[in-house]
């Protein structure tokens, strides 16, 4: 799977559980969320596998690379984008 979202009690399992997620080559995705309710801290975590998001990152860039600017009247707005 190239994204995961870890969900629970803020324990050591969950940290276990996201441990072995980064040493199996996922990346943290975004920060945590924490709540309370009532009696436990409940955190999640998502964590994405790094070729998921150069894939990602290279279609929207393709994407990009596709539109006719001449169609939209602004010739060479998309040349160059990073």
């Amino acid at each position: 799977m190239a994204y995961r979202l870890f969900t629970g009690a803020d324990d050591r399992a969950f940290c276990e559980r996201v441990s072995a997620a980064l040493a199996e080559g996922y990346v943290l995705h975004g920060s945590p969320a924490a709540s309370f309710n009532g009696s436990t801290v409940m955190v999640a975590q998502a964590l994405v596998l790094p070729a998921a998001i150069a894939s990602a990152d290279a279609a929207v860039a393709n994407a990009v690379d596709e539109l006719d600017a001449d169609e939209f009247g602004v010739a060479g707005a998309f040349e160059g984008h990073a």
